[in-house]
């Protein structure tokens, strides 16, 4: 099949290509960077350099294709994020639309369900309903948990304050995932033969906020690093003075919220909570602790 991938070469887009790649499919790979050109055809796809904010490029890219892989980056600009990542959304909509591509696969979140108290996962909430009203392309709504990789924001907290912590209790369970996993799911679900939008949720593990600081702790040696769950103020303050911009920290702090009253994890537990990924948190954890 001719495949093409959004997301450079990214924790999710790097993987999903060389698997389908190994599989024999031929891969495009759209990436903003040219200097990431080099990197793409040495693992056998073709880039195209160019802006997911283009729909011309995007639809020339998308021409001629079987399926897409589709994903927003993370944060386009400082403001105004839940718009500009809709935007994004928009854009690829109008390019499927335009070439007629049959299969779709976009990497979602966890929450996307509500279209309250979920944060940045608004703009995904936003971009699947979009791709509800795309005629003739058939879309996998790759769900996906907390990423693994958003531990390794906490670790000049933990060096520096010997704690780690959200607006959220320790008693809190918690789907998170490892992007390897993604990357086997979206493989899978590019290559069937849909004609009906789906939802696919794909996470490696649920676990309680107090596991990841037992587990991530004493893999860098304190093993009692505690959980310390902040206020809405106190989170926001600290990320605002860990340098995130205003709007970012107000869409985590939303999104903490989310989570801790359940808004966020509502629908994946409606669904049966299912866990299909294999990268379990006490694995990850050798990954953290040669970050840390």
């Amino acid at each position: 099949m001719k495949i093409v991938i959004t997301g450079s070469l990214g924790n999710v887009a790097k993987p999903l290509a060389q698997q389908l790649i190994a599989d024999g499919h031929t891969i495009t790979v759209i990436s903003s960077s040219n200097a990431r050109k080099q990197d793409i055809e040495s693992m056998g796809a073709t880039p195209a350099i160019g802006s997911v904010t283009d729909v011309q490029f995007l639809t020339q890219t998308f021409e001629g294709a079987d399926a897409v892989f589709v994903m927003t980056p993370p944060a386009i600009s400082p403001d105004r994020i839940v718009e500009n990542t809709t935007d994004v959304g928009k854009n690829y909509a109008e390019a499927l639309k335009n070439t007629q591509v049959k299969r779709a696969v976009m990497l979602s979140s966890v929450g996307a369900e509500s279209p309250v108290e979920n944060g940045p996962i608004a703009g995904l909430h936003n971009i699947e309903k979009l791709y509800n009203e795309v005629k003739n392309t058939s879309f996998t709504f790759l769900r996906a948990g907390y990423f693994y990789n958003n531990f390794f924001n906490d670790i000049p907290l933990i060096q520096n304050a010997g704690i780690i912590g959200g607006n959220y209790p320790e008693s809190v369970e918690i789907p998170v995932v490892h992007p390897n996993d993604i990357a086997k799911a979206a493989a899978e679900e590019l290559v069937k033969a849909e004609h009906i939008n789906n939802i696919r949720y794909i996470v490696s593990d649920i676990r309680k906020a107090s596991d990841f600081a037992k587990v991530l702790g004493t893999s860098v040696g304190k093993p009692d690093l505690p959980w310390v769950a902040f206020s809405d103020e106190e989170s926001l303050n600290g990320m605002l003075q860990a340098g995130l911009p205003e709007d970012m920290a107000k869409l985590y702090v939303e999104m903490g919220r989310g989570i801790r009253t359940g808004v966020v994890q509502k629908d994946f537990i409606d669904h049966g909570s299912p866990v299909t990924g294999s990268v379990k948190l006490e694995e990850f954890a050798e990954e953290f602790s040669s970050r840390f």
